[in-house]
């Protein structure tokens, strides 16, 4: 019986399928801290090590050979641990890639980059990280993820976004915010304003667009609620159902589960997608009835992409979908 990958996406790339938590860590404990709840939970969120912001100045090297090694590690079980290297402002952008690349490059999923400030910005650091590879063999492409998150990005988010090698547009909400000075107001970096200021909305929804129409996962700013765990979950659910992010930043592992509950698909959807994928797999991919309903392929990559989704969120999967396209 053949697979629905190879079925429904011939000549064409098949839509990524990231999981629903793309989580922060900036020092070495706190990703060490990450990767044991990875160990427990398993490989339904990312971590990020983070080469900008965690490291200090003057200490970036160390910093990021740091990240390396633990990429490297048997601890990390999943090979879903990537990093953030520093903007291409920064004079440490260049050896971020060297290092990460030259010590992890056979194992890092992906790498983000901050702050660009136009898609030249973002297709100079791309070459250098193709440079990087071939200097160190590295066979594979890296996936890129991109933050969004000043003017330019945001004007020229479109091109950005059909750049090969870009998996993910990221919103950078507290630095888009601050690009504002004093023009949207503190309480657009929380909620609800978040979602309600229209500045902030506009972007949501433009970087939204833009990353669905070339085919590659938009991934929602951070919540800065650490402790109540529903005003966590209901941003997650606002970024979902009201602006199509299928994922989503965490910066403390209170919230990673909220998030991805939030994520996740609807149960009764996950049941019809398995019974309608079981019955077309039966008769090789042809037109069939459920429910009094007319399936066909266009209705099948929509049900198994939500499929997808549901196990890479850790959702229960009946065992015969789990056998026959997750075996």
């Amino acid at each position: 019986m053949r697979h629905p990958k190879v079925v429904l996406f011939a000549g064409e790339k098949p839509f990524p399928v990231l999981p629903a938590v793309d989580h922060y860590a900036g020092s070495e404990k706190l990703m060490k801290k990450a990767l044991q709840l990875q160990k427990e939970l398993g490989p339904i969120f990312d971590i990020t090590c983070d080469c900008e912001d965690g490291a200090h100045a003057g200490a970036e090297r160390e910093h990021a050979e740091m990240a390396a090694g633990l990429i490297m590690s048997d601890d990390n079980l999943f090979n879903r641990v990537g990093a953030r290297i520093h903007d291409i402002t920064h004079a440490h952008w260049q050896r971020d890639l060297e290092i990460l690349v030259g010590i992890a490059g056979s194992r890092l999923p992906f790498i983000t980059l901050p702050k660009p400030c136009s898609a030249e910005d973002v297709q100079i650091q791309i070459e250098a990280l193709r440079d990087v590879e071939r200097e160190f063999g590295v066979e594979r492409r890296i996936p890129v993820h991109v933050l969004i998150e000043t003017h330019g990005a945001l004007r020229e988010v479109w091109e950005i976004a059909a750049l090969p090698g870009v998996e993910s547009l990221d919103f950078g909400l507290m630095d888009f915010v601050s690009g504002h000075h004093g023009a949207i107001p503190g309480c657009a970096m929380k909620s609800p304003g978040q979602f309600e200021h229209p500045l902030v909305t506009r972007a949501k929804c433009e970087i939204s667009a833009a990353a669905l129409a070339n085919g590659i996962v938009p991934a929602h700013n951070v919540t800065t609620e650490l402790k109540d765990i529903e005003y966590i979950r209901n941003d997650a659910l606002r970024a979902r159902t009201e602006f199509g992010y299928l994922r989503m930043w965490s910066i403390h592992p209170n919230q990673i589960l909220p998030i991805i509950e939030a994520m996740r698909p609807d149960f009764s959807e996950v049941q019809a997608a398995t019974e309608i994928l079981i019955a077309a797999q039966d008769t090789d991919w042809g037109p069939i009835q459920h429910a009094g309903k007319l399936h066909d392929r266009a209705s099948y990559r929509y049900y198994w992409e939500l499929l997808e989704r549901a196990h890479v969120t850790g959702m229960e999967i009946p065992a015969e979908a789990t056998s026959r396209f997750f075996g």
